[in-house]
């Protein structure tokens, strides 16, 4: 493929001159553990004298964290990675973006990025994502001689309590990501309803020892090799091989094993991304650095640095633990988009405890089947979307249920289910509500006097620990003349919001006869966001998604 590249530069005209007549600027943003090998190559190539159309070429690389840049391109498209939030403003969209793993371009795709996000990002690294165990825990389970599959895994999480696990935020993480997605396929490997309750319960082990940064999350490994230590300390983590050397290279007082897991999980394969937008000049600069990232030399640096060459082989002077496989393993298949999506949704849905307060449609057309759900009614898919949230949901949360229509509690046209509280003290309340939930024959939809008095409602006791939010479902419009106007509602809106009380409003239109301009209107002005689901047997996954845009925002 390379070979092609240089082959295809066609006009370029890449050579070393005493002189030129101007300068073509790169800058390269590249994840922190590869940029120092990237930085020193890109020197040691700018040092020959290379010319570009007769100017010289400088490379400016700095290195940068993946989730920053990430949100800095999302930002630059008015789209916003859940999780991530939005980017600081010192941070700029590179030239070339090399991140530790292509899920990011991946994530930013998914956001309506497909034409702001390079689809040829080759590879210029790969460090293969690791179980790290201190190796005396290691060995208590076969280490480095024993195969250890991820299933072996999944009932040791969520089963063990000695075992005392960890995870860098993978909605932050690369590395935590990968795991995150393996440890998921085992769950579910068990059947939908059991396979929901194992992701649940390993989710939940690992959000106990959760770090914002890898930093934060390897100081929780053992620093003596008493029982005591070992014990309390952390016992396992997904990371990856090359941040397992690196720590291991500190000759710390307890070593890390590299565990290697069964199915392999993704690798961190440092894709190179030239972003759009840039000129031609820069562009044809941007595929000879690329080049320049495949020679031996290069690769060799990489090794000194714990990380393998592009294609899974390891250069010279790679440190190699025990039972490290040094031959290239096949590629991972690449990850099924809507799976990425629902697994880093639950994450969020798992371990961001929330204050919401759910609001249902029950207007008539709510009795509607769907054929896609065996007939079942869109009642019955949004109360069962529900259901499975609710399942999510751990004691700390508090949260509160509504339906409405027109006189839906007397004059009222939103009634009470049940009020915001802890799962802790009302999960039952909130089930049984939910098997009260009927649509309502020739019911309408008084969907703006609704959405005021839920914001009201939410903003009454807000909790500055929470996140909180409104997570409202509608089949229609608003059809309420006697009701305020959208421009009443937004107005009233404005007057009650106060920016340091945040509440997220989460719309989620059924079926096709929603507005979604009506409902993004709102949104927009509350902060939050619209999700439709024009098949509404799709509403479960849907739901999930909209909890997830919940960790984007303020509380």
């Amino acid at each position: 493929m390379l070979a092609v590249i240089a082959a295809s530069w066609g006009g370029y005209r890449l050579f070393a001159a005493p002189s030129c007549s101007g300068t073509v600027r790169l800058t390269v943003a590249a994840t922190q553990e590869i940029a120092p090998v990237v930085k020193s190559t890109a020197s040691q190539w700018v040092d020959t004298k290379p010319r570009f159309n007769g100017k010289c070429v400088a490379v400016d690389v700095v290195a940068a964290d993946s989730g920053d840049v990430a949100a800095a391109v999302a930002g630059q498209h008015n789209s916003v990675l859940g999780g991530i939030g939005q980017a600081s403003g010192k941070m700029k969209v590179p030239d070339v973006w090399i991140p530790d793993s292509s899920l990011w371009l991946q994530r930013l795709r998914a956001t309506g990025g497909q034409d702001w996000v390079p689809a040829d990002t080759p590879s210029v690294g790969r460090s293969p994502v690791v179980v790290a165990m201190p190796q005396p825990v290691a060995a208590t389970l076969g280490w480095p001689d024993k195969k250890l599959t991820w299933a072996d895994l999944l009932s040791k999480v969520t089963a063990d309590a000695k075992l005392r696990t960890g995870i860098v935020d993978p909605s932050r993480d690369a590395s935590g990501t990968s795991g995150l997605l393996a440890l998921a396929a085992a769950a579910n490997a068990a059947g939908d309803a059991t396979g929901q309750a194992a992701t649940v319960a390993a989710l939940r082990a690992l959000a106990t020892g959760k770090a914002t940064l890898r930093d934060e999350l390897v100081a929780r490994f053992p620093r003596a090799t008493d029982a005591a230590s070992l014990t309390s300390s952390l016992s396992a983590a997904p990371l990856s091989e090359q941040a397992v050397i690196a720590y291991n290279r500190t000759q710390p007082p307890v070593p890390l094993a590299p565990v290697f897991v069964d199915p392999a999980p993704l690798p961190l394969d440092y894709p190179f991304a030239v972003m759009p937008g840039i000129s031609g000049d820069q562009a044809g600069a941007a595929r000879a650095l690329m080049v320049t990232l495949a020679g031996d030399a290069y690769r060799d640096k990489l090794a000194k640095a714990g990380i393998r060459a592009a294609d899974g082989s390891a250069g010279g002077g790679f440190t190699a633990a025990k039972g490290t496989p040094l031959t290239p393993s096949p590629a991972a298949k690449p990850v099924d988009p809507a799976v990425l999506d629902r697994v880093l949704s639950t994450w969020s849905a798992v371990t961001l405890p929330g204050r919401m307060l759910t609001v249902i449609d029950i207007s008539g057309s709510m009795a509607e089947p769907v054929p896609t759900a065996g007939g079942a009614s869109k009642e019955q898919v949004t109360v069962e979307a529900a259901r499975k949230g609710l399942a999510l949901c751990d004691d700390s949360w508090a949260i509160g249920l509504w339906d409405f229509t027109n006189q839906a509690d007397g004059a009222n046209d939103f009634k009470e289910v049940v009020p915001i509280g802890l799962l802790a003290n009302s999960r039952q309340d909130l089930a049984n509500g939910l098997g009260t939930i009927q649509p309502k024959l020739n019911g309408g939809t008084p969907l703006y006097n609704t959405m005021l008095a839920a914001y009201k409602a939410v903003q009454n006791n807000w909790d500055p620990s929470r996140v909180n939010s409104i997570v409202l479902f509608t089949d229609g419009q608003n059809d309420d003349p006697q009701g305020l106007t959208l421009d009443q509602l937004t107005t009233e809106l404005k007057k009650i919001m106060d920016p340091n009380r945040p509440i997220q409003v989460i719309a989620i239109g059924i079926g096709n006869q929603v507005s979604e301009k009506e409902l993004q209107t709102i949104t927009n002005t509350t902060g939050g966001g619209t999700f439709l689901a024009p098949d509404p047997a799709k509403i479960g996954d849907i739901f999930l998604k909209a909890i997830a845009l919940r960790s984007a925002g303020t509380r």
